[in-house]
């Protein structure tokens, strides 16, 4: 079994459905509102754990109402979250507007994300586990720390850049690789051709990893789309889950989880190895 340490935010959601999405100064009236765990972190830590991985959650909560909710659910899938931080003031906070088509608008306000701190156990967790898993919802140089943490453990380094931004030189150096969708790839394309492997998500086109040995695909999986919120984090958890497989095996694994993410409300929809695995089987495209 693979050990995934993800170190990232945690948000509590309120995702909210209309018909389409106002215009400035319009309002409009909504189909529903629902509450529960986001952050792109905590959604990567879920769908590792989902998707089979033994896998710790490093961040930061508050001391709001808002922790146990978004605590609750990664336990409920196994995700060790002994090592989240309790900082004074409010968890994390995401407004998500969907519409019908399952296109998003997301307003995040960090509150206890933008304190993140790495102890000496976060560490030491860090350097036993065979992947870590990092985005950029938290501070840069907290980001760092992990990564460093990692290369002198001897563990894989894998980095989701979003929300996009140029990275610093000292953490491309500590790449393994990253996941990155077609807008970011593009927007880093230079600081990319560093790292050892890139993975880049196409959306409906499938998927794709750049890596030593050549390039690996995946194709697209046509699916009932209901909220892409969160499909990007479920990729991401699932690749990092399946590190240990070829790189084809684990892309389409990833892309599976992504696809699947899609078809259910909510950030933290990803599915289980199982339903992957049935997945693949009735798409034929199981190893």
């Amino acid at each position: 079994m693979t050990s995934v340490v993800v170190v990232g935010s945690i948000n509590l959601d309120a995702v909210t459905v209309c018909e389409r999405f106002p215009a400035p100064g319009e309002t409009v009236t909504g189909v529903s509102v629902s509450f529960g765990q986001g952050g792109k972190g905590a959604n990567q830590a879920r769908s590792a754990a989902r998707a089979g991985a033994r896998t710790t959650f490093i961040g930061a909560v508050g001391d709001d109402a808002g922790a146990a909710t978004v605590l609750a659910s990664l336990e409920s899938a196994n995700v060790d979250v002994g090592q989240v931080q309790r900082v004074p003031g409010g968890t994390g906070f995401a407004n998500v507007t969907v519409d019908r088509t399952g296109e998003n608008h997301i307003v995040v306000v960090p509150g206890a994300n933008a304190h993140v701190e790495l102890g000496p156990d976060s560490a030491a967790a860090i350097a036993a586990a065979d992947v870590l898993l990092l985005q950029l919802e938290i501070p840069v140089p907290v980001v760092i720390d992990a990564a460093k943490a990692a290369r002198a453990g001897g563990t894989a380094v894998v980095l989701n850049p979003s929300p996009v931004q140029r990275l610093p030189d000292e953490l491309i150096d500590l790449l393994d690789g990253v996941v990155v969708n077609r807008d970011e790839e593009e927007a880093l394309a230079a600081q990319l051709a560093r790292v050892p492997r890139v993975v880049t998500t196409l959306g409906g086109d499938g998927a794709r990893e750049r890596g030593p040995d050549g390039t690996a695909e995946s194709p697209g999986y046509a699916v009932d789309v209901v909220d892409t919120t969160g499909a990007g984090d479920a990729f991401a958890g699932a690749y990092a889950a399946a590190w240990h497989l070829p790189p084809a095996d684990r892309l389409r694994r990833a892309n599976a989880a992504g696809a699947l993410t899609a078809t259910a409300p909510g950030a933290a929809a990803a599915p289980s190895a199982a339903q992957v695995d049935a997945f693949l089987e009735s798409n034929g495209t199981s190893r």
